[in-house]
């Protein structure tokens, strides 16, 4: 569920996002009693108004739609082998494993050889497991789907999570053997019951959507949770959620918004967007719009069309950074490449000299090279 990065120079660290979280009386001052809160719904009186600064061109950020939109969930499809190096297991590599040493060095045809060997010399699951992920990918072998399978299937049979989770994916997508939805659920759910953190999430997935299995909200957030707490960004956001919006689960925002920063703190890209519109609204956590213009400046350089768009907005008023229309400018040139366009912004853009313009219309040509899903720049 995260985004291509691309770096444009490198963010401050979001340890401030941490700090915010943790200890609240270190979030920045409220602003002065006497400017309008913007960020309250239309209608909402203020203390005062004896001063008037230009009204925020927004209302309050609204939440950014994630898991309870199953459609809108990716299933994991990281690589079968994780970084394996110097963890041993009942069954992974040992550490100073050749074979495992040569595929995460790129070595692919040793990688083969050394696990051809070791299956001569005897039973070896992880051996198995390895020639299956090479088969499945072509790398150092000829791409071979179903023999990659044959594989799995005999690791797996030994008790090998890795390979019980390569099924599940497989019978998922079809691919070396008849897709299946059923089929998926039962080898996550193998694999998961005997600690594999992807296959859980996956499996909660699965439940969450109702593929292969009934759906099952509670069931869902079960796995989601023991993948959450193995580490895994993608389990940690999907959980944080449903705690939020009490789906399937009794709602519990402090755990949901704990979660939330702990996915974002991994660079999950759409749980910095959601917290940065926490901490700018102040909901759930302390109101930071520093700490939120961080994260949305964070997750506009993973490429995020949403955060390109608050962040631009941000910029353009001066709230939580200082005011820098013209990189405003480019920020929204960028994120309407991508489809998502703004009026208010396009007068922002209008607003520019014709060299600020021209200017703002060069970087966000650049940065569209290097952003997935930008097409041609269109401009006011």
């Amino acid at each position: 569920m995260t985004g291509c990065l691309f770096t444009l120079s490198r963010p401050p660290s979001l340890l401030v996002v941490a700090l915010v979280l943790a200890l609240p009386c270190l979030s920045a001052p409220a602003r002065a009693q006497t400017a309008p809160d913007a960020d309250k719904a239309p209608g909402t009186p203020v203390q005062s108004q004896a001063i008037q600064p230009p009204p925020s061109p927004y209302p309050t950020l609204p939440h950014v739609p994630g898991v309870s939109s199953a459609a809108t969930i990716p299933l994991a499809a990281k690589s079968t082998l994780p970084n394996l190096a110097g963890a041993p297991s009942a069954t992974g590599p040992a550490k100073g494993d050749v074979a495992f040493g040569a595929y995460q060095a790129g070595h692919y045809i040793t990688a083969a050889q050394e696990a051809v060997k070791r299956l001569q010399a005897g039973n070896d699951p992880a051996a198995l497991t390895l020639l299956g992920e090479l088969y499945s990918r072509g790398f150092g072998v000829p791409y071979d789907p179903t023999k990659a399978a044959d594989y799995y299937r005999r690791a797996a049979g030994e008790g090998d999570t890795n390979a019980m989770f390569a099924l599940g994916m497989a019978s998922l997508t079809g691919q070396g053997v008849p897709q299946s939805d059923i089929e998926a659920a039962s080898w996550f759910e193998k694999a998961a019951r005997k600690g594999h953190a992807a296959a859980a999430y996956n499996l909660g997935l699965l439940y969450l959507q109702g593929r292969g299995v009934p759906p099952e909200m509670g069931t869902a957030a079960t796995w989601f949770k023991q993948a959450s707490d193995a580490g895994v960004s993608d389990a940690q956001y999907a959980l944080s959620v449903l705690l939020r919006e009490g789906n399937g689960v009794p709602p519990n925002k402090p755990e949901g918004i704990r979660l939330l920063a702990a996915a974002a703190l991994q660079d999950h890209v759409t749980a910095q967007v959601e917290l940065a519109i926490a901490l700018f609204n102040g909901d759930g956590v302390p109101k930071d719009e520093q700490a939120a213009a961080l994260l949305f400046r964070k997750a506009a350089l993973g490429g995020n069309a949403i955060a390109q768009n608050r962040y631009a907005r941000l910029l353009s008023v001066g709230r939580g950074v200082p005011q820098d229309k013209p990189a405003a400018a480019s920020w929204h040139l960028l994120a309407k490449s991508r489809g998502l366009g703004d009026v208010y912004l396009d007068g922002v853009v209008s607003s520019l000299t014709p060299e600020e313009r021209k200017n703002a219309e060069a970087i966000a040509r650049k940065w569209a090279v290097t952003t997935p899903g930008a097409t041609a720049l269109q401009t006011p």
